[in-house]
């Protein structure tokens, strides 16, 4: 059977459930769902998974689950040592299920359960040992699914073929799909080109496919439908897919597979401070879950006895407030006051920017204020508050994928379903992988953001205007959220760009080991323009301090002038300045001025798919400086 190593964080993006990933010898294989996670090759369950389990309240309660879990990890106990858990691993299936063969070209279908390199029957009737590879064509919906391409359907030009002859996939040389034709022994042909275009709504596989010369072919069969295939879940049934259209898609191709994934800063739950967070870890946290969900009462002093060392400074009546803070459903707000208008993500986000803001001490959360005084006098007239991070919890969930576009109307229940054959009934969780690191939180001068709105206020609209136009024009084809693009969230959004870019000459570390976190809002009454610019890693004392480092006063001012300088002018200029005002540049023609040259970043980095990116936000276009929020005088 073919194996690979992986690493925990990779399980919930890029490789989560329904991703496609190749291993050491070639194979292709598939994520298989939730259902067969946590269990042995042999079959057999974890007998301890509450070792696997994560908290974090808020994510907890606005994606409707119980708890998270971490992914399973691979374990070799001693000879010794009685190790629960032990001997874990992930299960994957072989994906695509047809192979051809390199000598006669012949096409196969193979189960999804194969194991290890399959050999060519025919060669091997003609005492010749050859193996099979997996075709580089599968087939895909944007509701999801996922399924081999529909080889003997396509060549005989019916959705509902009755010839069962040998398949043969023939190469001319070309390096095109042109190149490529699949022919069955019957004598059909036909060429793979086209397979991949989308005329309009209709894509080329499920327009074309069916002959609609035939006049027995009527109006329902004239297109062929998505089957509904869900192979990461082991399972080969198929089903109506709701009139979507298939498209072919090369198995290596970047929009097969976007995980969609949901994120937390942690914030420490109700007022018992540490002893809330030592609660919400284990060991505490396993023992107190257990005795919940046996409907066991929690006293204090049976806690306090269990773990007397962990406990010990304090007293049962601060534990039973701890335990009621940890058991209530009601308490669950950071900010009782409710802000009329907020969506429900900027309502979540709200929670953490109004923590970011002040100084905290906590073993999850740690931050510290500098003065403004502190840095020199030019840093006050843009930013009212910088916060340095000295440690942050983040949690990551993976909640659902999406294929061909990575982002969809579909609703949030939806998309878990795609993770389950059978979603649990009780106890419901969903992966997540925890990181903990430092970062800056730098909150702009709400005065200085008012006046540069009010004073530049129809250029700066007339600027992003077309950009708007684009984006608004693509949520209306893709069905997707509304959401507001002002010049508040285009400026955030760039700066953070601009200051990762700078920060990963400044303190070493790589453009991909960076992250923004924007809290943005242009509510009149509660306003928001804050961004946190942080690193994360696996371990669970967090990063070394380096970026922390950089915004202490005497380092924090060059990084921004750098920025600032190197913003207003880009390698590309003066084409990049002036592209938004023939169309627009980057993902979706989304990004006015803004290029690699400039302000993109790695994906990873990035919150919007490097999307709503204009450097004249910040520093001013060629023609007119002014309109930045930085006048000129702050690069000198």
């Amino acid at each position: 059977m073919p194996k690979g190593p992986i690493r925990r964080a990779q399980l919930i993006a890029p490789f989560g459930v329904g991703a496609m990933l190749v291993v050491r010898d070639g194979t292709s294989l598939i994520t298989a769902g939730l259902d067969h996670w946590y269990k042995r090759e042999s079959g057999s369950e974890a007998e301890d998974k509450s070792e696997f389990r994560v908290d974090e309240w808020r994510l907890a309660q606005s994606l409707g689950v119980e708890h998270f879990r971490l992914p399973p990890d691979f374990m070799k106990p001693n000879k010794a040592d009685r190790m629960l858990n032990a001997y874990l691993t992930l299960p994957f299936l072989r994906f695509p299920q047809w192979h051809f063969c390199s000598a006669c070209d012949l096409l196969q279908k193979f189960p999804l359960t194969a194991r290890s390199k399959v050999k060519c029957p025919e060669c091997e009737s003609k005492k010749k040992t050859k193996y099979m590879a997996q075709v580089p064509i599968i087939a895909m919906c944007d509701r999801g699914h996922i399924q081999d391409f529909p080889w003997r359907e396509w060549v005989h030009r019916s959705v509902k073929p009755t010839c069962d002859k040998a398949l043969r996939l023939v190469g001319t040389g070309s390096a095109t799909l042109a190149g490529l034709s699949v022919r069955c022994e019957c004598g059909a042909k036909r060429s793979l080109g086209g397979i991949t275009e989308v005329d309009g709504d209709e894509t080329r596989l499920s327009k074309n496919l069916v002959d609609k010369s035939n006049d027995l072919i009527g109006k329902s069969d004239s297109l062929f439908y998505c089957q509904c295939k869900r192979p990461w879940l082991g399972t080969e049934d198929s089903e109506p897919c709701s009139d979507h259209q298939l498209r072919g898609a090369l198995r290596s191709a970047s929009n097969v597979y976007y995980a969609q994934t949901r994120s937390a800063i942690y914030l420490q739950r109700g007022n018992g401070g540490e002893l809330v967070s030592l609660l919400e870890q284990p060991p505490l946290s396993t023992l107190i879950n257990t005795l919940s969900t046996a409907k066991i009462k929690i006293e204090p002093e049976f806690i306090k006895g269990q773990y007397p060392l962990l406990l010990k400074d304090f007293s049962n009546e601060y534990i039973k407030i701890a335990l009621e803070t940890i058991l209530s459903e009601k308490n669950v707000e950071i900010n009782t006051d409710d802000i009329e208008g907020d969506d429900p993500e900027t309502s979540f986000r709200r929670q953490e920017f109004n923590v970011l803001r002040t100084e905290r001490c906590e073993d999850n959360l740690k931050i510290r204020t500098i003065k403004l005084s502190n840095y020199q006098p030019d840093m006050a007239d843009y930013f009212s508050r910088i916060m340095l991070v000295d440690k942050l919890k983040e949690t990551r969930i993976l909640t659902g994928f999406t294929r061909i576009l990575p982002e969809t109307e579909q609703p949030l229940q939806e998309l878990q379903s795609l993770l389950w054959r059978k979603p649990p009934q009780k106890d419901s969780w969903l992966p997540a992988y925890v990181v903990y690191g430092e970062g800056i939180f730098i909150e702009f001068n709400k005065t200085r953001l008012h006046q540069w709105l009010q004073k530049h206020g129809d250029e700066i609209h007339h600027r992003i205007q077309p950009l708007v136009k684009r984006y608004q024009k693509i949520l209306e084809q893709r069905h997707l959220r509304k959401r507001s693009i002002t010049p508040r969230f285009i400026l955030l959004h760039t700066f953070a760009h601009l200051l990762m870019n700078r920060l990963t000459f400044e303190c070493g570390y790589s453009s991909a080991a960076l992250r923004e976190r924007l809290y943005v809002s242009d509510n009149p009454d509660a306003p928001m323009a804050g961004v946190l610019i942080y690193t994360a890693a696996g371990d669970s004392e967090g990063t070394m301090g380096g970026l922390v480092r950089m915004g202490k006063p005497g380092n924090f001012e060059p990084v921004v002038r750098s920025l600032l300088e190197a913003a207003s002018w880009c390698s590309a200029d003066p084409v990049c300045m002036e592209v938004g005002e023939s169309g627009g540049q980057g993902p979706d023609s989304c990004n006015l001025a803004a290029c690699h040259s400039c302000a993109l970043v790695p994906e990873t980095a990035c919150e919007e798919f490097n999307r709503f990116l204009d450097r004249a936000m910040v520093v001013g276009d060629i023609k007119n400086r002014n309109i930045g929020f930085f006048t000129p005088h702050s690069l000198n």
